[in-house]
């Protein structure tokens, strides 16, 4: 089978997805090669992520990634949160295609684009693992994390 139960539970049942209005935080990537957007909402109190949303537009991995890295994240504090890297939410998924993996990367960097809008907002230091490239060969982050570009 291509796709793990998982994966496919994931994909057929999406587990927050949405919009949080009046959001902490707010991360949106994308990959122009395969089309691949996805945007993320954080609601975060005393430094823990109380409410995690998210809307993707793209293939079946990229929604069940998107929906197993919110779940991932939900009830942690913020700290954590920034730990969480591709590999977990692809092992969590019980595994996804090689030529898939890549949104399991887009996953991990919405949040830590969320996170870093999150931190910019509050006007703290933008920890340098949510500062992601504004462009490179594979991505095109629509709000750009790095603070400086204007995007």
């Amino acid at each position: 089978m291509l796709y793990s139960d998982k994966v496919m539970d994931h994909f057929e049942h999406p587990r927050n997805v949405g919009v949080i209005e009046n959001a902490d935080g707010v991360g949106q990537v994308g990959n122009p090669k395969c089309g691949d957007i996805m945007k993320m909402y954080l609601k975060i109190d005393d430094g823990i992520i109380t409410d995690v949303k998210f809307k993707t537009f793209g293939c079946g991995s990229a929604i069940a990634t998107s929906s197993m890295a919110t779940e991932m994240i939900m009830g942690k504090s913020v700290e954590d949160a920034l730990k969480l890297t591709n590999a977990a939410v692809a092992e969590a998924l019980d595994g996804l295609p090689g030529y898939k993996m890549h949104c399991s990367v887009l996953a991990e960097e919405a949040i830590k684009a969320a996170l870093g809008d999150y931190y910019r907002r509050r006007g703290e230091p933008v920890p340098p693992e949510c500062v992601l490239p504004c462009e490179d060969e594979d991505h095109h982050h629509g709000a750009c994390s790095c603070g400086s570009c204007g995007d």
